[in-house]
């Protein structure tokens, strides 16, 4: 009989654990020879050496499914248990497992154009109206690829001046300021990842949110770099986010071409590009519409009134 201590470093314990030990009791009930003893973030294992190194399989296992779909109960504990290889087949729309194990999937032929083209291109562009997933969609891949190792941070960004709003006349400090301006990016991410895990994430720095401003001078390095609402940048701002690109970073920048908000005497730094980049291989151009809202069903002749 041996003992051996395994520290819990990439789940919360008490999402491992389960309310009231739950988790714990029904592994227990599978490995009724082995004592579990659950303190802190760690679990100290007594009993026989090979029950331990079963164990130890069926542990990676849990945690690797807690990672892949943000969650981890009885009825997944039994199903990693008994199965030979705990793989499970999805549809291939799936981008990435949110909290609770809510599927996050493409759901539009222009959304899963998107999935594609980010795996074949450094620099994505997502065009289209409001409601067409865009901007879910691409905190999804970036969630994804944060999951998947393949980059190191997420950064998500977008112009802080709005529908003529400026910062300098809205009370409280930078971030009371921001936050409004930064809801939908914050909405997606508590879709996608435990409240728990996202604000460790905030907190460290793996993932940044921060307006176009507090780009300048950066390198974008090992990230998954999101501009949203970029369709208000102006041509300078547009030059100078794209010039952050690092050697080994991905840059998705979404926007709507029909709801400009800077002052008349402004070009859009959008609209600059895409006449600038459409014919430089390693940039994609998707442009989305009315058949993509994921909406009201309201929302689509809405679009397609304003569009006649």
């Amino acid at each position: 009989m041996i003992q051996k201590t395994i520290e819990l470093n990439s789940i919360n314990p008490i999402d491992f654990y389960g309310a009231n030990n739950s988790n714990i009791d029904k592994i227990n009930d599978f490995f009724p020879k082995l004592k579990i003893i659950a303190r802190g973030n760690k679990l100290k294992l007594i009993g026989e050496e090979n029950l331990i190194n079963q164990f130890e399989i069926k542990f990676n296992l849990f945690i690797d499914h807690y990672n892949k779909y943000n969650f981890l109960n009885k009825d997944s504990i039994e199903n990693i248990i008994l199965s030979d290889n705990s793989k499970l087949d999805f549809n291939d729309d799936v981008i990435v497992f949110g909290s609770n194990g809510k599927l996050i999937k493409a759901r539009t032929n222009n959304q899963r154009k998107m999935v594609s083209s980010i795996e074949k291109n450094d620099l994505l562009f997502a065009i289209g109206p409001a409601g067409t997933g865009k901007t879910y969609t691409a905190v999804a891949l970036a969630v994804r690829a944060l999951k998947n190792k393949q980059v190191k941070r997420i950064v998500l960004t977008r112009p802080a001046v709005e529908a003529g709003e400026n910062l300098g006349f809205l009370p409280g400090d930078l971030k009371e300021k921001l936050d409004p301006y930064l809801q939908p990016l914050y909405d997606a991410l508590r879709d996608m990842l435990p409240i728990s895990k996202l604000n460790d994430y905030l907190h460290s720095g793996i993932i940044q949110i921060a307006p176009l401003a507090f780009m300048r001078g950066r390198t974008l390095d090992n990230s998954f770099v999101i501009l949203d609402e970029a369709q208000n940048t102006s041509i300078n701002q547009m030059k100078m986010f794209l010039t952050r690109m690092g050697k080994t970073a991905k840059f998705l920048i979404t926007g709507d071409e029909t709801q400009i908000d800077l002052p008349k005497n402004q070009n859009s730094g959008l609209l600059e590009s895409l006449k600038r980049l459409k014919k430089i291989k390693g940039i994609s151009i998707i442009k989305l519409n009315e058949k993509d809202v994921i909406r009201h069903a309201l929302v689509k002749k809405i679009i397609k009134a304003y569009n006649n």
